[in-house]
């Protein structure tokens, strides 16, 4: 297998992260609409926002993205790290990269001045869960949302 290069986005790698993108809304089974994806993007590109992105690379072609935003908490005087979203390309799932992009976030947030890394996944993503379960803590917390 070819280097894996992780590396957060820059303006230029718009056409390689929209697919991703897409392809992690098709596998929530939701769609979010192209304003949002534009705000987003734009976000993401400005140092001033807590929105962060990264790619996994493999000989050029963008396999896998994250995105992580930094917040304040209650509970601590450092910043915490939610990782948002991440895919895998289905042909390199199981590869490592999954691992590879949120090890990237952990050392991001850490030289950030975070004090911890969490985030969400569907019940029924098992294969996610297998690879959370090896590289950090289940808590026990349920998410109860209400949409405004």
């Amino acid at each position: 297998m070819s280097a894996i290069e992780i590396r957060k986005v820059t303006a230029q790698d718009h056409a390689a992260w929209l697919p991703l993108w897409q392809a992690y809304q098709r596998f929530y089974e939701t769609q979010i609409a192209d304003e949002v994806t534009a705000v987003t993007w734009q976000r993401m590109l400005d140092p001033a926002e807590p929105i962060n992105a990264a790619l996994a690379w493999i000989d050029g072609q963008a396999v896998g993205m994250v995105h992580w935003i930094y917040h304040r908490s209650c509970w601590t005087v450092e910043n915490s790290c939610y990782l948002q979203d991440l895919i895998v390309s289905e042909s390199q799932r199981g590869t490592g990269i999954g691992r590879k992009l949120i090890e990237f976030v952990y050392a991001q947030a850490r030289a950030d001045g975070c004090i911890k890394v969490h985030w969400l996944t569907h019940e029924t993503n098992a294969t996610g869960i297998r690879l959370y379960e090896r590289i950090a803590e289940r808590p026990g917390f349920i998410q109860f949302r209400k949409a405004l």
